[in-house]
Order: C-alpha cells, then sequence, then structure tokens
C-alpha cells in the first residue's frame, strides 16, 4: 500500500538530512505507530506519504515514496486526496469552514460524493467520534480536543483507504483518546484500512499498534519492528514498559492487564516500603484566586460559579473531560477572558497556549529569543538557555513557525519562563514533547515551585501529572468535582490514573522511578535480612 525506497529528504538551508535511509513498507490494513524524540522527522515521515513533503514544504526529496501504486514526486497532495486522508498536529489549520457539520462534509463535496451518501457518512462519523452533540457547534468555539475529533472525522468522512494522523490524541482526555483509537482500531480490522500514526504518548497507543517505527534521529536509518521488539531498545518507552525493565520482566509488557498479571511478585517486594511524599511542596501566600466564576461564551456559560485558589509553591494539575471549561479558565484568569460574573484576583501571571505559535512573532529562534529577553528584563541570553534546556539543538536561524509543534511548545515556554512570572499557567504542555523533553520540563517546573511560583497545568497527560503535580483538580460542566493531593484524586480513578499505579494498585505508586529507588532501597536492605535468619529458616 505504502513504499518507501532509499528516502532521504533535506530541507532548503539544511546542512544534514532531517530524514535518510528509509526503506519500509506498509501493506494494506496495518496499524503503524511512529516514533521518536522531539525533531527527528516523525512529521516529514507522514508529509510524504500524500506529497505534503516536498509538494508543500519544498527542500529535496531523494528516492521514491509509492501510494497506492502512484509516486509522490509526480501526484501532488489533490491527486492523492481520493486514497489518503491526513490531519496535522494543528487541526484548526485545517478547517476551512465555521462550524462542524459543514466541516465533516467538506471534503465529500470536494470529492463530488453524492448528497444522500454524504448526509449518511456525516452522521455515522459524528457517532463514532461522539459529535453528535456538537454537530451545530461553531468551531471556534470548541475545545482543543473536539476539535481534533472534528478534524479526525473529516478526513474519515471521505473514506479514504489511508489514514495517515500527526499527534492524534494529543488535546484528548484520556476516555475520548481510548474510544479515537478504538474506532481507528475497529477501521483497520473490519475494513482493511490502513493507518499510519505519530503520537509521542506511547502509553495510549503501542497496544493498538501491529509495528512500530522508531527514528532514532540524526539521519539515522529507521528501526521497524512488532512493538515488543522495538521497545526492548529504545530509550523512550511508555511506563509500562519502563517498570517492566525495572522489575526484569521478559518479554516486556504493552499493556496494563499483561503487567498486573506479573505484578504479584512486584508488589510482595514492595509490601512494607513507603512511596515518596507526592511533591508536598512548602505552600506560600495565594497567588490566583477565584470567587463564583462565571464565564463563557454568549448564552452558553462555560465555567458555573467556580470557586478555587492556587498558591506559591504549588503545581496544580487541572483536569477533566474534553469542553469541561479548564482553557476557558486559564485564559480567564489571565485576563483574555472577561468573566460574566464573579471574581478573580491574580498576581503577575504568564501563559502558554494550547497553541504555542500565538505568542512567537519574530522571523528566527535567536530574534524571538533575544526579543523575549528584552521584555522580560532578563539578562541576553536566558531565553536561549531556557530553550536549550527544554530542547537542545533547535537552530538559531530557524523560523518558528518551521519548527515542529513540541518545539514550538519549549520555545513558547522559554518566552514565557524568561519572566518568571509569579503565577504559571500551562496548557497542554507536553503536545508534541517526547518522554525526554517532558523530563526536562519536570525538572524545570520543580525548580520553579520551589523557588515560590505557583503553576497551573491544564493537562490529559496523566504521566505528567504523576510526575510533577503535588495537587490535582478536576473539572466537569465548568465545576470543580474534585480537589486534593495528587495520589488521592488519580489512584482512585480509572479514567485519570496512570499506568504505573494501574498495575501497582492498591499500592499507591505513581512512576516507574519511584518503583526503582524504592526496589534499591529494598534490596540494600536484604542482605541482613538473610544474615538475621536461623539455619532453619536458611
Amino acid at each position: 500500500m505504502i513504499r518507501f525506497h532509499d528516502v532521504s529528504v533535506t530541507y532548503d538551508g539544511a546542512t544534514t538530512p532531517v530524514l535518510a535511509g528509509v526503506n519500509l513498507e506498509v501493506p494494506e490494513g496495518e496499524l503503524v505507530l511512529v516514533m521518536g524524540s522531539t525533531g527527528s522527522g516523525k512529521s516529514t515521515l507522514l508529509r510524504t506519504i500524500n506529497g505534503l513533503v516536498p509538494h508543500f514544504s519544498g527542500g529535496t526529496l531523494r528516492g521514491k515514496v509509492e501510494v497506492d501504486g502512484r509516486d509522490t514526486r509526480t501526484h501532488r497532495p489533490r491527486d492523492l486526496a481520493d486514497v489518503v486522508g491526513f490531519v496535522g498536529q494543528d487541526p484548526v489549520a485545517g478547517f476551512v469552514t465555521d462550524n462542524v457539520e459543514d466541516e465533516l462534509a467538506y471534503a465529500m463535496e470536494s470529492l463530488g460524493v453524492r448528497a444522500p451518501v454524504m448526509r449518511k457518512r456525516v452522521e455515522e462519523t459524528l457517532d463514532l467520534l461522539g459529535l453528535a452533540d456538537l454537530r451545530g457547534r461553531p468551531l471556534a468555539h470548541l475545545s482543543g480536543g473536539q476539535q481534533q475529533r472534528v478534524a479526525i472525522g473529516s478526513v474519515l468522512t471521505a473514506h479514504p483507504r489511508i489514514l495517515v494522523l500527526d499527534e492524534p490524541t494529543s488535546a484528548l482526555d484520556p476516555l475520548a483518546a481510548e474510544d479515537v483509537l478504538a474506532t481507528l482500531q475497529r477501521l483497520v480490522h473490519d475494513l482493511g484500512l490502513t493507518v499510519v500514526l505519530a503520537e509521542h504518548r506511547l502509553e495510549r497507543v503501542v497496544q493498538h499498534a501491529d509495528r512500530i517505527v522508531w527514528l532514532p534521529g540524526a539521519g539515522a536509518a529507521p528501526v521497524d519492528g512488532v512493538p515488543a521488539e522495538v521497545l526492548a531498545g529504545t530509550p523512550i518507552a511508555p511506563p509500562v514498559v519502563e517498570l517492566g525493565r525495572t522489575a526484569g520482566w521478559s518479554p516486556l509488557p504493552l499493556t496494563v492487564r499483561d503487567a498486573r498479571r506479573r505484578a504479584g511478585e512486584l508488589r510482595d517486594r514492595l509490601a512494607g516500603a513507603e512511596p515518596p511524599a507526592h511533591r508536598a511542596a512548602t505552600v506560600g501566600d495565594p497567588v490566583a484566586s477565584c470567587r463564583d466564576l462565571v464565564a463563557g461564551y454568549a448564552r452558553r456559560p462555560v465555567l458555573r460559579g467556580l470557586t478555587l485558589e492556587v498558591r506559591a509553591g504549588e503545581v496544580v494539575a487541572l483536569m477533566g473531560r474534553n469542553g469541561a471549561g479548564k482553557s476557558t479558565l486559564l485564559k480567564t484568569v489571565v485576563g483574555i477572558h472577561k468573566p460574566t460574573s464573579g471574581r478573580v484576583d491574580v498576581a503577575a501571571a504568564g501563559l502558554v497556549p494550547q497553541v504555542p505559535s500565538d505568542i512567537l512573532y519574530a522571523a528566527s529562534v535567536a530574534a524571538e529569543c533575544a526579543s523575549a529577553d528584552r521584555d522580560a528584563g532578563a539578562a541576553p541570553g536566558t531565553t536561549r538557555a531556557l530553550l536549550e534546556r527544554l530542547a537542545p539543538g533547535v537552530p538559531d536561524e530557524q523560523h518558528p513557525r518551521d519548527l515542529s509543534e513540541g518545539q514550538k511548545l519549549t520555545l513558547a515556554l522559554a518566552v514565557v519562563l524568561a519572566a518568571r512570572p509569579k503565577l504559571l499557567l500551562l496548557d497542554e504542555p507536553t503536545r508534541g514533547l517526547d518522554y525526554t523533553a517532558k523530563r526536562r520540563l519536570v525538572s524545570i517546573l520543580r525548580e520553579l515551585a520551589d523557588d515560590g511560583h505557583g503553576i497551573v497545568l491544564a493537562t490529559h497527560d496523566v504521566e505528567l501529572v504523576a510526575e510533577v503535580a503535588s495537587r490535582v483538580v478536576v473539572l466537569a460542566d465548568g465545576e470543580v468535582v474534585a480537589d486534593g493531593s495528587a495520589p488521592d484524586v488519580v489512584v482512585s480513578s480509572p479514567a485519570f490514573a496512570p499506568q504505573v499505579a494501574k498495575v501497582m494498585a492498591p499500592q499507591p505508586w505513581l512512576t516507574a522511578r519511584d518503583v526503582a529507588d524504592a526496589l534499591s532501597v529494598v534490596e540494600q536492605r536484604a542482605p541482613a535480612s538473610v544474615v538475621e535468619t536461623t539455619p532453619e529458616e536458611r
């Protein structure tokens, strides 16, 4: 169905190729996961499948990509539209209409599908992706996750034989992500759809993949194989695989269910160990306070009398299903949205939005960093140093709009952090970030909390919450429905519990690193316990 013949891609002005030595064959009816670090070339690989690279992106493509027998060198994206459906990292950039139902119908109109067939397919897709209640809603009034589902639906209605998705679950809550991936798997198994997707949240996707293509980066040839074999040798892996490595399991588990079947002995070894105090920062004075807050759109309130306080030194994770009001709350706190009623008191605040390019204006990374230093009154080089910590190697001369979504996010985060705001608001801060970049982000957030900054993360990334949050607030329909320490809230939640918590329950372990640290302590104590046993016991 898809064939890569010794493909390499080099962008204009670059001295080295972003992809090199790509020889792959993807047959019909497979779900293939493309994984790799931020900037490793995943998006480039996906865009070669429908001809966006090089026809739209520019640069030089060497070798040949064949899709359903068509050579992408001679077939432009419009010539492949009947075969390949593509959804990029920024779904809003691909919208061409104003409301949900029109967007779902647009691709079919372009392909000349008859009206009765269009109506039937729209209804099927609304049901498949849980969009029926949003059918008449303006796209601009949807949450990021809802927009992502509409973007996926808009290409599914055209019934492509190949579906290419770049970070398809990055803005979805855990249950919505499960529904979308289960739908894709059903289309693969039942209808022979071929799906190629790139995703950083491997814990969501690995169990659905037939194969993994790992891009090591730096122009190295990709590694292709079944998930268990590839993940055994990669530096990035989902938490359940990291837990398997820590426990010495072979073969490595790919799902929570597989890990739980083997975790009894591990839980026994840790029976007397205490999980670490979960990021229990020393809190100070309030840096943000909301009282009876009502906010939203005309005739449709999103926040309904919400009351919440954030103190210096706290890392608060704001969770809840798509459309619960998380982004609206952040925008209201920072002053972008005007509240309908209620009161907001806030210290100096900085917001990293869900679409990071919204706050990037300069013509190069170097100019963006220099401008941020001036605006923040920081020493020259401050923003650049922050960026290097989060995403090493981003070229100074590159235009911010040409960066990967993960690199854009890290640049926007560095721009906001340069001013060291007392309150830092982050809307889906790990979209486009690999596990390594996420660990760097966690380190910076912990430092900021220790320095007395208040931090609020609106996120669906339960693994990030497990690593860094000291407190979790769950929203539903614009109201607070849970508020407590991270272990107390997430361990008891089937939707928001991280993988390790599900495997190790009822013991309240949240991360593979915490388990590894506890095991090392237990093993250090083991020789002493052997000495104390009687000869009969030995």
